[in-house]
Parts: C-alpha cells; sequence; structure tokens
C-alpha cells in the first residue's frame, strides 16, 4: 500500500511495489495521504514515486469484473484523486521508474513536472488497443497536458513511449538514469517548494478550470 514520508520541504508519495492499480482501498490510502500534505504549512511540495518494474498500470480491472454495480462511484473516485493532484496547492512531480500505462499515466499527467526512466519503461495510453474509451473527464485531463498532436498521437495510436521519447514530446520534462529518477524529481520538487499556498491553488484552479469542471462533474 501506499506510504508517506519527508524528507526536508518535500513529501514523498511512494504508492507501491506492485502495479500499483487503482484498486478502492489503493485510491483511500492515496487520498489519506494527501490530506496530510495539505493539512501542513509552510514550504513544502509534492513526489510521487513507486519503487519495481510498475509506476502504476492503472484501473483495477479485476476488482470492476467483480463489482459492475459500483463502476459509477469507482469512476468518480478515480476523477476526483486527477481532480485532487491537478489542483493541489504546491508543486508536483511523478518519478517514473517503470511502466506508466492507462489511468497510471493520467495521474502522472496530473502532476506538474515529470521523471521517467530514460533506458528502459513505457509510458503509454492504451485505451484504443484494450476497447475502453476515455471518459470525458480523463480525456479532458489529458488535453489539458499535452500538446494536441501528441496527445492524438498518445490517444488514438495508443503509442509506447520510451523516456527518452517521452522527453521530446513534452509528455515528461526529464529522462534520466534509472538511478536518478528519484533524486531528480526530489531536486525539482525542492527548488520549487516555496511556491506551495493559495496563490499556487488559484493558479491552477484557474489554469486548468475546464478540465476540473468535467472530473469534478456529473458527466464523465
Amino acid at each position: 500500500m501506499p506510504t508517506l514520508d519527508r524528507q526536508d520541504n518535500v513529501f514523498v508519495l511512494d504508492i507501491g511495489d506492485g502495479e500499483n492499480r487503482f484498486h478502492p482501498d489503493w485510491l483511500a490510502s492515496v487520498g489519506a495521504a494527501l490530506d496530510e500534505v495539505e493539512k501542513a504549512e509552510g514550504p513544502r511540495a509534492l513526489v510521487t514515486a513507486a519503487t519495481g518494474k510498475f509506476f502504476s498500470n492503472g484501473l483495477d480491472l479485476d476488482w470492476l469484473g467483480a463489482h459492475a454495480d459500483q463502476h459509477e462511484s469507482y469512476r468518480d473516485s478515480v476523477h476526483e484523486l486527477f481532480a485532487r493532484v491537478l489542483s493541489l496547492p504546491m508543486v508536483t512531480v511523478a518519478a517514473l521508474q517503470g511502466h506508466t500505462f492507462a489511468a497510471g499515466a493520467m495521474l502522472s499527467l496530473a502532476h506538474d513536472f515529470r521523471v521517467m526512466r530514460a533506458d528502459r519503461g513505457f509510458w503509454c495510453l492504451p485505451e484504443a488497443e484494450i476497447n475502453i474509451p476515455f471518459t470525458p473527464g480523463m480525456s479532458a485531463l489529458i488535453r489539458s497536458r499535452l500538446a494536441p498532436q501528441t496527445a492524438h498521437e498518445a490517444m488514438v495510436a495508443a503509442r509506447r513511449y520510451g523516456g527518452t521519447d517521452a522527453e521530446a514530446a513534452g509528455i515528461v520534462d526529464r529522462a534520466v538514469k534509472e538511478d536518478a529518477v528519484r533524486s531528480a524529481a526530489l531536486e525539482i520538487a525542492e527548488a520549487q517548494a516555496g511556491k506551495a499556498g493559495d496563490t499556487l491553488g488559484t493558479i491552477k484552479e484557474r489554469m486548468y478550470a475546464s478540465a476540473l469542471a468535467v472530473l469534478r462533474g456529473a458527466a464523465g
């Protein structure tokens, strides 16, 4: 399950060492960690990281298959996570040490910055290949964070981007060696920690107003 640590002004949320799929218990644990981060005062930033082969493989399709009657509430909880991270009143950095797929890739996009391993692992939105359409909220998030041509290629062609290609496409901000992913993310976060507060929260709310409205609304 996810764990939260603090290194000086930076909170480090480690979301797990498996596929880190969005099981309801996992979502609740991440939500509780974000509660703690939001309650903190003073300079602060957030790094979301993982350990192992995956950053996140996205939705928990096995759980969804066994709980067909809860699809709507589950979708809403996923949208809530995306909206919350997108609008956090502090700088957020995703440290992508492994495969980052589907809703896991969308979670990375909700962060302000992304650092990815250069030599191994893929960032991918495979929904067109696995016949699961993006919700309106997911589409709004992706389009708000990627250049139009990159969003089109990622969503329609389901392209798998390695770290170097993801950096060239503007999906991630840095592609670095495996052992530098987390440290580079921490470096970015620490440098931006002084910006935390209501002003930054307002900037994000206004910058991403359209995407946040869809993610938080009944439609999606």
